[in-house]
């Protein structure tokens, strides 16, 4: 079974460039991390301060290994949430 993340980050007014460019930096070397599956983030369009990013990992170590990254610290932690007007998180395991 993998394990499965769904975020959805919405940000604090005029604050979705700082965000976008976290999130554009984030992407590749995440996407490189030894247990990801799939790593892929979205912006909505009718609500432009809405992002949701969907992630698939081997296992939810895989997932603390993200969550303890170099590249999560300074683009996740210390670029992007700080400028968060909300953050919400869901987990899942595939089936099968």
């Amino acid at each position: 079974m993998a394990y499965v993340v769904s975020a959805t980050w919405t940000v604090q007014p005029g604050k979705e460039d700082v965000v976008r460019d976290a999130i554009e930096k984030l992407t590749p070397p995440s996407r490189q991390e030894p247990g990801n599956l799939f790593y892929q983030a979205y912006q909505d369009p009718a609500e432009p301060s809405v992002f949701r990013l969907f992630e698939i990992y081997q296992d939810e170590e895989a997932y603390a290994a993200h969550g303890a990254s170099e590249h999560f610290a300074e683009y996740g932690l210390g670029q992007a949430i700080p400028v968060l007007a909300d953050r919400e998180r869901a987990f899942y395991e595939t089936i099968g």
